[in-house]
């Protein structure tokens, strides 16, 4: 018997529940890049193919997934470019099928922006100001926030357990402690300071096309200060990165104000999302479709480059925040 939820996902079920929502399959389906969760183009009958998202169970509560639809859907009203989930005509965009949760998407087309370019950077800050001005109107029930608690010091517990090599783990329990007490001094972000955000804003994210920028996959939204949608697009030296942020937030301030302080949350946000993304895959590994994938990750070379990483990151804590130009 199947020891993993999606082994059950089969093409035939995956067209039973979207044909569940009064739509008909033409039978062709196709596979799309997605791990966490399992998305499918489905073609439908005498219309335009469709994205179907099938929610990675035990994940987020129902609520948790209905209230990031509410904020894409609350994005799409202000004019905001994002994909947000279709409704049926009871206003449901959360369907059930088999145990499964999914939701229905338009087909969107488009490519990752090019950063090196600073019209982009432009872009892509006005529409995060736009983004974030609709996030500070209201507030998060039910997602979760950004914290130091959850997203380093119960994730290095985990991997401390059972997946750090023996020999590499006094080196990387003592420099985990260093992190943990360098970004808890560094990082003090107070509730006023966060809004709802987009929270995985990365250029997979976004697709580029007549130069507009198409925000899609809020699978990851949450409550957090405006930085962490901003510091993913930033990249090189010092000098560099302080030119492209200087363009972000010039559009940036055209619809929302951006508070400087903000600029010395970045290393320790990029502290975080490396210790998180270490235990994702490791939280993820049952899954089969990780170790497919992921072939080169929990190897011993892989920790030894990962605390090699964390100790840069570790001095990065020590140095001078960037600074608007």
């Amino acid at each position: 018997m199947s020891g993993h939820p999606y082994d059950a996902l089969t093409p035939e079920m995956v067209m039973a529940a979207v044909e569940s929502t009064g739509r008909l399959c033409d039978a062709r389906l196709l596979a799309l890049n997605s791990y966490e969760n399992r998305v499918y183009q489905v073609g439908i009958e005498d219309d335009q193919p469709l994205v179907a998202k099938f929610y990675r169970p035990g994940r987020w509560r129902r609520e948790q997934v209905e209230e990031e639809h509410a904020f894409t859907l609350e994005l799409a009203d202000a004019d905001i470019s994002v994909v947000a989930p279709l409704a049926d005509d009871d206003g449901n965009t959360l369907h059930e099928h088999a145990g499964f949760l999914f939701a229905l998407f338009p087909r969107r087309g488009g490519y990752p922006p090019e950063l090196d370019n600073p019209d982009n950077l432009l872009v892509l800050g006005r529409t995060l100001g736009r983004i974030h001005a609709v996030g500070a109107a209201s507030e998060f029930a039910h997602r979760p926030r950004i914290c130091v608690q959850r997203m380093l010091v119960e994730n290095r517990e985990f991997l401390l357990q059972d997946f750090i090599p023996r020999e590499l783990r006094p080196a990387y329990e003592s420099l985990t402690a260093d992190l943990v007490k360098a970004v808890s001094a560094n990082y003090r972000a107070e509730p006023a300071d966060e809004i709802r955000v987009h929270g995985d804003c990365h250029v997979g994210n976004i697709l580029w096309r007549d130069d507009v920028a198409h925000f899609v996959d809020l699978d990851d939204c949450v409550s957090a200060p405006a930085i962490q949608d901003l510091w993913m697009f930033l990249s090189g030296a010092n000098h560099e990165r302080e030119l492209q942020l200087s363009e972000l937030i010039e559009g940036y301030n055209e619809f929302a104000d951006f508070d400087p302080r903000q600029l010395r949350w970045i290393e320790p946000l990029r502290t975080l999302r490396l210790v998180n993304y270490a235990a994702w895959l490791a939280r993820r590994w049952d899954d089969p479709a990780f170790p497919r994938t992921f072939t080169w990750f929990n190897t011993e070379r892989y920790w030894a480059e990962h605390i090699l990483e964390l100790r840069e990151q570790l001095a990065a804590l020590q140095e001078e925040p960037l600074r608007l130009l």
